[in-house]
């Protein structure tokens, strides 16, 4: 059986380091790149199943890449993390479709499940950005 293949981009080492760590266990991860004109560059060679990215980045930023992949009709599912606890960065993530939004502080628990969710077609938002908002 294939493993998903996994592109993750994160502008800081450490976490794409630790990034790649929690999902090597479950899915290839096929590449790591520091911001956003790369990330379009590799998803574009790669064809990843999956896109974890950080929306904060120098240039083009994650969800900017994001569309501007989708507009191109890849195949690619996006799970956005983030420390950005914003609805409307959630709501403008969400017109791309069945994708993640991950809260950075919650990625160890949550991070694998948002991508198996998405590689699913389905939605995933961590539930501590659900509750904060639902007040």
């Amino acid at each position: 059986m294939m493993r998903a293949r996994v592109l993750v981009a994160e502008d800081n080492a450490e976490v794409a380091r630790q990034l790649r760590r929690l999902l090597s266990d479950e899915f290839d991860v096929v590449g790591m790149v520091m911001d956003g004109a790369s990330l379009l560059r590799v998803a574009r060679i790669e064809a990843p199943d999956a896109l974890v990215t950080d929306i904060s980045m120098p240039g083009i930023d994650g969800l900017q890449a994001a569309e501007m992949l989708a507009q191109e009709g890849t195949a690619c599912r996006f799970v956005f993390i983030t420390v950005h606890n914003d609805p409307c960065l959630v709501a403008r993530a969400a017109r791309l479709g069945a994708c993640g939004y991950v809260l950075k502080s919650a990625a160890g628990d949550e991070l694998v499940p948002a991508v198996l969710a998405v590689l699913g077609g389905q939605a995933f938002v961590s539930p501590a950005l659900q509750r904060a908002h639902a007040r």
